[in-house]
């Protein structure tokens, strides 16, 4: 392996467990792999995290990231230590001085953002019956109630982080496009993914592609693995 260390970023609406089927798979091909919580009360917040773990890692790594997930792998920014490669899974991939509000008021909400629920501290949750058809579309309902319950919400202040010079122009990239998502549209993935210069696979999948094609997803960031020095 060119690189032994793998570092999964989870996005809203999720936790670190939504990569189960993908770390069991990468560890036994004998990767290290990491996928730390994130609090997704700021984008600072997950930042500091994300630098945390990396800091720790004995050598570089490849990142992935779902949905909001490439949010904070982006604002890496053109220093990220330890980081050989980035891998967007569905993810969000900003450019310099955009943010996702701004981005996401361009056309009507999808099917998942427009049923959204705000608590009383400002965190936007996915109701059970949205997150079962839109979140988690593909998932068999047992395995889609369990991510329901485990969701981590998502402040709505991260909206307006405006995003600093990102990390994809500095490091190779791979994107897949879940061509069937409900959150993020994807003709937006499609061109978050070319405009990177990205590596680009396109999938039959709902929006947790990691949950409904592990093997698919653990096959690109294997791809990303051997592909860098």
């Amino acid at each position: 392996m060119s690189v032994k260390n793998i570092v999964l970023v989870h996005g809203a609406w999720a936790d670190g467990s939504c990569w189960s089927d993908v770390i069991l798979r990468l560890q036994k091909a004998g990767y290290n792999v990491l996928a730390p919580q994130f609090p997704h009360t700021s984008l600072a917040d997950n930042l500091v995290r994300l630098r945390e773990v990396l800091a720790d890692l004995p050598g570089p790594a490849i990142v992935a990231a779902h949905s909001y997930g490439g949010q904070i792998i982006t604002a890496l920014g053109p220093g990220a230590p330890n980081v050989a490669g980035l891998v967007y899974i569905a993810a969000f991939g900003l450019d310099k001085g955009e943010s996702l509000g701004a981005l996401l008021s361009q056309g009507p909400p999808t099917p998942a953002l427009a049923h959204l629920r705000v608590d009383a501290r400002g965190f936007a949750w996915l109701p059970q019956e949205y997150f079962l058809k839109h979140f988690a579309a593909d998932i068999p309902p047992v395995r889609a109630n369990v991510m329901y319950a485990v969701q981590q919400p998502l402040a709505l202040g991260t909206l307006e982080d405006v995003m600093i010079e990102p990390a994809w122009k500095n490091l190779p990239t791979w994107y897949l496009v879940a061509k069937n998502d409900e959150v993020i549209p994807p003709d937006a993935e499609r061109m978050f993914g070319k405009r990177m210069g990205a590596t680009v696979v396109e999938l039959e999948s709902g929006h947790v592609a990691m949950v409904s094609h592990p093997d698919v997803v653990f096959n690109l960031i294997v791809k990303a693995a051997t592909s860098v020095s």
